[in-house]
């Protein structure tokens, strides 16, 4: 079987990439010219060069795939135009190739966020009955690119995995978590327990396979996470026995944590670079929880977690030393 993934040379693609490959399927990747390709290094793969808004290329990447993993988005952006174009656009210029050039496609495996959905309200959590309402232009961009596949239902075989946040080797952004916990320091946002569901980037590869590869999935959404949710201070501690460091855990106010966004987003107006906390991330960091369930992906698809938080941030943290991120 031939798969064409986007975003392959990303954290979570790679990792997808390398688990497709050793269930014996040929991997094509679409990716720019100026990509990155140090992630895939070590198993084969044939490179179809392009981007997600040039069709020619895209037409051409899509013929003659069994599979589709769409990976491939914007988490960081300057501008709302940025997201709308790299998660919403993208997305269907992507859906419009396949059904041009590859009708008959087994599978679209679209990987969207917990973000497009919305974080849980008070006391509950979320499962894929909720109804949308995203916080973010990311979140917003990425529900209007699970809409487009919807959209496409009738003329594709599409199913919709949703992770929440997910950390593993390679990962650049919860890294800073980590880094931040090496040097000793733990800051926690706000004064009241915060709820997240997780996932490492190992066993949402495996959800987003079988996702592609269960026949009854075709048509469905799922979210692919842990099974049971953590607050930051359970995950402080256990980072902090692995990491052998004692952390002191820092309260910073959610006050805080928007005026050091606010200082960011100048800072990316000044010097013309996106940033990871601006004024939108900082709304979704003081939410009270983040968690979703996963009883669907269980029962259609019997996911079941391979990592516990101790193995998966172990995992995480022996690579992060042994390739020099962490000292």
């Amino acid at each position: 079987m031939l798969a064409l993934i986007t975003g392959a040379t990303g954290f979570i693609g790679s990792h997808l990439a390398e688990q497709l490959h050793a269930k014996g399927y040929r991997l094509r990747c679409l990716v720019r010219p100026t990509s990155d390709r140090t992630h895939l290094r070590d198993i084969p793969v044939e490179y179809a060069e392009g981007t997600l808004s040039d069709t020619n290329a895209l037409r051409a990447a899509v013929t003659g795939c069994d599979y589709v993993y769409h990976l491939a988005g914007v988490t960081k952006a300057k501008t709302p135009g940025e997201y709308e174009r790299g998660n919403h656009l993208a997305t269907r210029n992507l859906l419009e190739a396949v059904v041009a050039a590859n009708p008959g496609l087994r599978r679209f495996v679209h990987v969207s966020s917990q973000a497009a959905v919305g974080p849980s309200p008070p006391g509950g959590t979320i499962d894929e009955s909720t109804p949308f309402h995203p916080l973010t232009t990311y979140g917003r961009t990425k529900m209007a690119a699970e809409k487009e596949c919807h959209a496409m239902e009738g003329r594709l075989p599409i199913t919709i995995v949703r992770p929440p946040a997910v950390y593993g080797p390679r990962d650049k952004d919860i890294f800073e978590f980590f880094n931040t916990m090496n040097r000793g320091l733990q800051p926690m946002i706000g004064f009241n327990t915060k709820l997240v569901s997780l996932i490492h980037a190992g066993d949402l590869a495996r959800g987003i396979i079988l996702a592609g590869e269960t026949e009854r999935a075709a048509g469905q959404t799922y979210f692919i996470a842990s099974e049971r949710y953590y607050n930051w201070k359970e995950v402080g501690e256990v980072t902090a026995r692995i990491l052998g460091k004692k952390a002191v855990r820092l309260r910073i106010p959610e006050t805080v944590v928007y005026g050091i966004a606010a200082a960011a987003e100048l800072y990316s107006v000044i010097s013309g670079q996106a940033v990871l906390l601006n004024w939108e991330k900082a709304t979704d960091l003081v939410q009270d929880a983040w968690t979703c369930r996963i009883d669907k992906a269980k029962a259609e698809l019997g996911f079941r977690e391979t990592f516990t938080l101790e193995t998966g941030i172990a995992d995480t943290v022996g690579w992060y030393r042994k390739n020099g991120w962490l000292k």
